[in-house]
């Protein structure tokens, strides 16, 4: 508890297990404020739900100031869909649709393949090892460098452009250091997205960006202006999340070493056991709404113009929809698709984190058949958004 008597969420015990205080609100608390910063944080399944299908009473595009405050003035994240309502976001969603579909999956998949071999091959057997680092990180990291068409040798340059680029909200007003930091790494971003999109241009292909380029809703086409919003909110929401997944579905094969065993003699299973991860580990743990009006929700009167907290790692332990929420089970129904949101702003990317995943974990048990514990604890990070290990000290030992 804080100060005020409320939870609060960036506490390190909360952070570290934030579920027993999920359950806590659910029970007492559905719809309340909680530190830091006061946000009105909604617990309950049915509840998130009804948040994010009414884009019309908790809105996205209240954020875009967020992403312009007088220091930068050209951050693309506040020209992307996320901040967006309809009917701009209707019309930008029609039009990347067309390209980030079903055959992208299709086309990157032997890419993908062969870097989680590779990355799996990499790890050396038996020695205590980061999975964060070796394994979980580098995996989305190659995926989002080769859909956005960059050199090999920019790739590592993404997740520090990543970390930096989350970390955008949290800069204030008078840190004109940090604001430095961040000017830079948006030019250095923006300098590499622009180049592709021209080299795109004069030499379009078989690639994601050559796609969105050709992408036609009613005659219109995405401008320069939505294609770097694009490209940003792929890179911060692809890296992040997706590396957060393949950590928690590694350290599951870690604290049950009986699934593992049975993932190894029953591969088909692998698709069941990333649906639970997603639902019993979520890397989504929060997303933040704006409330258009005064509305009731849990029982409890939501001011106008309030921060909503989302909280859907709550969600997806809720008791009512989920019979013995804390248990780990391959069994449950499926797919699990509330932690990749719901309504209009259902996460674009949610059948290639899947897809990223499977082969992932597919590779781990092809050359290994158990992980155990290494050197140092967990670490987990400090978000309202994202949850995963920060560090993953694990052991691989050969099958």
């Amino acid at each position: 508890m804080s100060s005020t008597g409320r939870v609060n969420l960036l506490a390190p015990e909360v952070r570290a297990n934030p579920y027993p205080f999920y359950a806590e609100l659910r029970r007492n608390a559905p719809v309340s404020q909680v530190d830091p910063f006061g946000m009105w944080a909604v617990s309950r399944h049915d509840d998130v739900v009804f948040v994010l299908k009414n884009p019309q009473l908790f809105a996205s595009e209240g954020f875009r100031q967020a992403y312009r405050p007088p220091w930068i003035s050209n951050y693309p994240l506040a020209d992307s869909a996320l901040v967006m309502d309809p009917p701009r976001h209707t019309r930008l969603r029609a039009l990347i649709n067309r390209a980030f579909g079903a055959s992208v999956i299709t086309r990157i998949e032997p890419f993908v393949r062969q870097l989680a071999t590779r990355l799996v091959a990499d790890i050396p057997a038996g020695r205590s090892v980061d999975f964060v680092e070796s394994f979980a990180t580098p995996m989305p990291m190659g995926v989002i460098g080769e859909l956005l068409g960059l050199s090999p040798e920019v790739h590592p340059r993404l997740m520090h452009w990543a970390e930096h680029l989350a970390r955008f909200t949290s800069i204030g007003p008078n840190d004109t250091e940090k604001q430095e930091a961040m000017r830079a790494t948006v030019n250095e971003a923006r300098g590499h997205f622009e180049q592709v999109l021209e080299e795109r241009r004069r030499n379009p292909g078989d690639n994601l960006v050559s796609d969105l380029l050709r992408a036609r809703a009613d005659g219109e086409a995405l401008t320069d202006t939505e294609l770097l919003g694009f490209m940003f909110l792929l890179l911060i929401g692809g890296l992040e999340t997706t590396l957060h997944l393949l950590s928690h579905a590694a350290h599951r094969l870690h604290l049950q070493p009986e699934l593992m065993t049975l993932l190894r003699e029953q591969p088909a299973l692998v698709p069941r056991f990333i649906e639970e991860v997603l639902r019993h580990e979520p890397p989504v743990h929060g997303m933040i709404r704006l409330s258009a009006e005064e509305v009731e929700l849990g029982g409890v009167r939501v001011p106008k113009g309030v921060r909503v907290l989302i909280l859907m790692g709550s969600a997806n332990r809720d008791e009512a929809h989920f019979p013995e929420p804390d248990q780990f089970n391959l069994d449950r129904p499926g797919p699990q698709n509330l932690p990749f949101g719901h309504g209009i702003h259902f996460c674009l990317g949610s059948q290639l984190a899947r897809m990223e995943a499977r082969l992932a974990v597919e590779a781990l048990l092809a050359r290994f058949s158990r992980l155990t514990t290494g050197a140092g604890p967990v670490q987990w990070n400090s978000s309202l958004i994202v949850r995963g290990p920060a560090k993953l000290p694990l052991v691989a030992h050969p099958a």
